[in-house]
């Protein structure tokens, strides 16, 4: 399992399978963040590991749109400036961080918690998407916008929600082509994704003419 075998203290062990653990950081590139640590202060190594602590014990995710959330709602559905009537559909929370960073977005959020994946066993009831059309029946929204990727995935997921909210009185758009097939929104540049955004089309222009899966 371990590049190393010959650790000195199973201590250092124990936090190198721990840093190892997490997606992206080898052992060898644990082993280096371990050591960073060791030679810190110990006031220091304390309010990195309390700061972890405190972000598991505390963290929410807001009633409403599902983003993290340091309070029950977060703070952009709590603003009275933000569009009531605009919500747009993103899969992660990392994909609202994206949005935001254009500044060309003045709406709320839907967080769906992943896309529809049946080689990974993700269906639509293991998403968000049953809050989502209970928001659009509960009142104020006029448009909702879908902002997922641009794979197979995403677009399944897209044609998804699609089906389940044209019986409501609510518009349906979808990010103009700007952002290409195949990309994930977080790795789209801000000017883009901010002109996919204002250039959005209605849903139904994006699949005319093309066939689509219809998940269960």
């Amino acid at each position: 399992m371990s590049a190393f075998h010959n650790y000195p203290s199973k201590l250092l062990e124990q936090a190198v399978r721990e840093f190892a653990s997490l997606p992206g950081i080898g052992n060898k590139t644990a082993l280096r963040l371990v050591l960073h640590l060791l030679k810190q202060e110990q006031e220091d190594v304390e309010t990195f590991g309390n700061a972890m602590i405190k972000l598991k014990r505390n963290i929410h995710h807001c009633k409403t749109c599902k983003n993290i959330s340091d309070t029950e709602t977060c703070q952009i559905c709590a603003n009275p400036k933000r569009d009531s009537s605009l919500v747009c559909v993103v899969e992660n929370i990392r994909d609202v961080m994206s949005v935001e960073n254009t500044n060309q977005y003045l709406g709320l959020y839907h967080v769906l918690g992943g896309i529809i994946s049946p080689i990974d066993g993700i269906g639509p009831a293991d998403l968000t998407i049953d809050s989502l059309e209970q928001r659009i029946k509960n009142g104020s929204i006029e448009e909702v916008i879908l902002a997922l990727s641009t794979t197979m995935e995403g677009d399944t997921t897209n044609f998804y929600i699609y089906k389940r909210l044209k019986p409501h009185a609510v518009r349906v758009s979808t990010l103009a082509r700007g952002v290409a097939i195949g990309d994930e929104l977080e790795y789209a540049d801000e000017i883009t994704l901010g002109r996919s955004i204002v250039d959005r089309k209605p849903f139904e222009s994006s699949f005319v003419g093309r066939k689509q899966g219809d998940p269960e």
